[in-house]
């Protein structure tokens, strides 16, 4: 059995206490946040504390906070010599306090209180500095049902950066997307296939081969009405940007006529 502590009571702590709860061989020892509201719901299933100085011992410790917290937290852990692991992408493994065991154990997943996760199919990379907690932080993933890679910082960091483009860029484009429907009256709903069969195709084809498009067809007559469409600068520019970096991908058209386009 693995014990583990949890720090943190955003949105990644809520679904690794719940995919914890769930696993046979993993047990929640305890939770800590430094404002109990955020977990006092919580408080018939697991001790919850919201003081550092009464944290159990545990055989992980798991810092779900934002990347700007990680460090300090890490410093103000009463105890070393111990197993702490971060979840982020984007921070460092060093970035942790010394005085303890440092590890990452970074699920790649768009995390929202409001939606349920299916851990196994949430890659989960992880990274340690010593051989043997490798083989720990890798039992507690399997034991969640998720997939598992070993990664170095730069690589993790890199997975992170990728997952914005293809996560929170594409989604600020469905909300352009969703805005664009709304102001003419047109359905939203009607583009979700097509959402869908676009995820779909990258699953078995390369993003380079699945592009299709009037950027990639160099068609200029549509690309100029469908700037003339758009209404906020901004979103022309977005459109500008996104059909020169297909162009120049797939050299499919001249750039200059694309930016001299208003």
């Amino acid at each position: 059995m693995i014990s583990v502590s949890i720090l943190g009571a955003g949105n990644v702590a809520t679904h690794l206490y719940k995919a914890f709860e769930k696993a046979e061989n993993i047990t929640v020892n305890q939770w800590y946040n430094r404002s109990l509201r955020a977990i006092t719901s919580y408080k018939t299933k697991v001790n919850i504390t919201d003081d550092l100085n009464t944290l159990r011992e545990s055989d992980i410790y798991i810092l779900a906070v934002s990347d700007d917290a990680v460090a300090e937290l890490s410093r103000q852990l009463p105890f070393e010599n111990r197993l702490v692991l971060h979840t982020s992408g984007s921070v460092n493994v060093h970035d942790l306090d010394k005085k303890n065991r440092r590890g990452v154990l970074y699920p790649i997943q768009s995390f929202s209180k409001t939606s349920e996760i299916d851990f196994s199919q949430v890659p989960v990379c992880i990274e340690t500095l010593h051989k043997p907690d490798y083989h720990l932080v890798k039992q507690l993933a399997v034991s969640m049902g998720s997939p598992t890679k070993k990664v170095n910082s730069d690589q993790r960091r890199s997975l992170h950066l990728a997952a914005v483009f293809v996560n929170n860029f594409t989604n600020q484009l469905y909300r352009i997307g969703h805005e664009i429907t709304e102001a003419h009256g047109a359905e939203f709903e009607l583009l979700k296939p097509l959402i869908l069969e676009t995820a779909k195709k990258v699953q078995t084809v390369s993003p380079y081969m699945a592009q299709t498009g009037p950027a990639k067809r160099g068609d200029a007559k549509t690309i100029k009405s469908h700037l003339k469409q758009l209404n906020k600068k901004q979103y022309r520019e977005i459109y500008k940007l996104l059909t020169s970096s297909i162009q120049e991908t797939h050299g499919s058209g001249p750039l200059r006529q694309l930016h001299s386009e208003e």
